[in-house]
């Protein structure tokens, strides 16, 4: 590993603060390096504030070092206006002479035209350090503007015997939700929630567990809300409806005067396959990531259509011996993780 890409893995490690905060911005790290020190670091704001470049120049005292500095980001800096001025602009402003950068962006408003800005502005400029690993840490951001829908990941539990819910005749004597993993493993669960932009469940989940879909056993935002609910079944009585937290229905109901003040609502075609139509209607939200609960018909809705990226699947001691079956898929075996009685396996979607 040469010092460029030591850089880019710093920036890297910084851009990972952001995780959870940035959405729809990407996660950007910046290093900036005079005289062979690491003079400056920056990470991006949550959305709304400066970006890497931005945090890190600002943290810079004497100014005039970097004239004679290098400049390391994990993405392309921006060339437009959005919540903030040009990164790109801001570098060249300062005439910082060096600029390396993991990747290019895809969004249509930079894709190498912040990279021009910056040679334009008589900057040399090198693309493609640590290109593999910077792909990986942007891939919500890349999937988002390269395949035009969130990031997907699916989670859920399953027992010894591949159940992820008992049957009727057991839910109907006892209602009370059936913890299937230990409380380390759901505490897991709700640290995942904060870092990702939103969360999907299925109207029969909402019915049967009454979930509030938050951050309540972590310290994180909550995500955004997503509800399928065809009918309109769900009443204001369960929590997902409570307004707390910004909250989108997928309903088929297109009369408005059933829908509810403060709840955004979204129609589709339940004719058709569901899961690509819920990844157009995410995308129009500018939401970048999104983690899917549940349940079984809603987890496999996705894998059907093969709209997913990774699977989170726990496996917990009890044994249901009839129920719902956990979803059937097919990916590949990245990483597995004891947690106390519980077995964590993470699947990719190659």
């Amino acid at each position: 590993m040469n010092i460029h890409q030591k850089y880019i893995l710093r920036c890297i490690e910084l851009a990972k603060k952001g995780l959870g905060t940035t959405a729809p911005n990407p996660m950007v790290g910046c290093v900036i390096v005079h005289d062979e020190e690491i003079i400056a670091e920056g990470f991006t704001s949550p959305y709304g504030g400066p970006h890497a470049e931005v945090n890190a120049i600002n943290s810079v005292k004497d100014k005039s070092l970097l004239r004679d500095a290098t400049l390391y980001v994990t993405l392309e800096p921006c060339s437009h206006y959005g919540k903030t001025p040009p990164c790109a602009d801001l570098i060249a402003s300062h005439q910082i002479p060096n600029v390396y950068i993991g990747i290019q962006d895809p969004n249509d408003k930079v894709a190498g035209m912040g990279i021009k800005k910056l040679e334009d502005a008589g900057c040399k400029v090198t693309v493609g350090i640590l290109e593999a690993e910077c792909r990986e840490h942007h891939k919500r951001f890349l999937t988002y503007q390269e395949k035009k829908r969130p990031y997907i990941i699916l989670k859920w539990a399953e027992t010894q015997d591949g159940f992820m819910a008992p049957d009727k005749t057991q839910r109907n004597s006892n209602p009370e939700p059936y913890w299937i993993t230990n409380a380390y493993s759901r505490q897991l669960v709700h640290q995942w929630r904060s870092e990702e932009q939103a969360i999907l469940v299925g109207t029969n989940t909402v019915l049967e567990d009454n979930p509030e879909l938050n951050t309540r056993d972590w310290a994180g935002k909550n995500p955004i809300r997503v509800i399928i609910d065809k009918d309109l079944r769900i009443g204001t009585d369960f929590h997902v409806l409570d307004k707390f937290i910004k909250t989108m229905v997928l309903t088929q109901e297109k009369d408005t005067s059933k829908y509810i003040d403060g709840i955004d609502y979204e129609t589709m075609d339940y004719s058709r396959p569901i899961a690509s139509q819920i990844c157009n209607s995410l995308h129009k939200h500018s939401i970048t990531s999104i983690i899917v609960e549940g349940g079984a018909k809603t987890l496999q809705s996705f894998l059907d259509e093969g709209l997913w990226d990774e699977a989170r699947v726990f496996v917990g001691p009890p044994r249901f011996a009839s129920g719902i079956p956990a979803p059937k898929f097919k990916g590949t075996l990245k990483s597995t993780q004891n947690i106390l009685s519980d077995l964590l396996s993470i699947y990719t979607h190659d």
